[in-house]
């Protein structure tokens, strides 16, 4: 309960107190007049107050009530059924505090749906850039076919192959927008079970050894690990994990890099995967975009090593889906080292 009488309280008792305080003057000079003072008329100004008490404060309520719900209504800022639903408040602070609130709830409301607006359109104009590409590109190679260079049969195969590459292009951006879209929704079931951490991460070195290669890119572990590192996930999802940022490693990566994977006990039962490099590395003000759908660094240069776009943003769904972090740090002209946590198999 508040310590201190609502405004309306003070105002109704005052005004009750000088509306008694008149009426009984005004009583008494006119019985001290024409008849006899008497004692009673203390009662009939008791009675006067408590009426004039009544009425005042009810009539303040209902004058506050019907203006601040129609302000209510007016700016919907607040449901009228919800004013019903609770004790009117006639104090004008507390009104007044409440109204400031509904209408900094609707300004971060309106400012959370433009920010909305500006990712939804900034993500179907990236989609539409990375469709466009190879539909233009298959579509320019069946049109040179159809204008005649079909009947060349070297020309034929050579156009054919490369329309196919776009179309196998459009499949892979296909599948990770639908295995982002099924990560999101949890329509996408994860498959746990207990594997080696260590020899997985063996198995991308291999199936990558012949990209690495090409920038003379060393892919290695920090230490030599002789025992095996079980953990409890999805194999075939963290194995696209630990695939995606390798390949990103060796994409960004420095001519003659390094490529290093350290597999590290975090707490009792987890482990923290690091894949670091000493690549270009990321400006501090792109990192909080990272893991957005399409959003690239490089706006030109990356684009040149082919991809979707889609790695990182499947690969931060992949580890949340495993109730896991993913971590990044990197520092321009230095590297970066991209980290996630894993569940220990007990």
């Amino acid at each position: 309960m508040q310590s201190t009488l609502k405004k309306t309280y003070k105002f109704a008792i005052y005004t009750s107190l000088y509306i008694t305080l008149i009426l009984t003057v005004l009583v008494g000079i006119f019985l001290y007049s024409f008849y006899s003072l008497d004692w009673k008329i203390l009662i009939i100004s008791a009675i006067c107050y408590v009426l004039s008490f009544i009425i005042i404060q009810y009539r303040i309520e209902r004058f506050i009530y019907r203006r601040v719900k129609k302000i209510y209504d007016d700016l919907t800022l607040l449901e009228s059924a919800s004013l019903r639903r609770q004790p009117v408040t006639t104090d004008m602070g507390t009104l007044t505090r409440e109204i400031d609130k509904y209408a900094r709830d609707k300004k971060l409301e309106i400012e959370t749906l433009k920010v909305r607006e500006e990712y939804r359109k900034e993500f179907i104009g990236n989609i539409s850039h990375e469709l466009k590409t190879p539909l233009f590109t298959v579509q320019s190679y069946i049109l040179t076919l159809l204008d005649g260079a079909m009947k060349d049969e070297k020309m034929r195969k050579k156009y054919l192959n490369r329309a196919n590459k776009g179309v196998e292009r459009l499949i892979y951006i296909i599948k990770d927008l639908d295995m982002i879209t099924k990560l999101e929704v949890g329509d996408l079931s994860l498959n746990e079970d207990s594997f080696d951490i260590v020899e997985l991460v063996r198995g991308v070195f291999d199936l990558l050894e012949m990209k690495a290669s090409k920038k003379k890119i060393t892919l290695t572990f920090d230490i030599d690990y002789i025992e095996p590192i079980l953990v409890h996930a999805d194999k075939e999802r963290i194995q696209q994990v630990v695939t995606n940022l390798v390949v990103n490693s060796i994409k960004y990566g420095r001519e003659k890099g390094t490529t290093e994977i350290s597999i590290e006990n975090l707490i009792k039962n987890k482990v923290i995967v690091r894949v670091t490099d000493n690549g270009e590395g990321i400006a501090s003000d792109h990192i909080p975009r990272l893991f957005e759908r399409f959003y690239r660094v490089d706006k030109s240069g990356s684009r040149k090593e082919g991809g979707s776009g889609l790695g990182l943003s499947i690969v931060k769904h992949i580890i949340e889906a495993h109730d896991e972090r993913i971590y990044v740090e990197s520092e321009l002209g230095v590297g970066s080292e991209f980290s996630f946590t894993l569940e220990k198999t007990e």
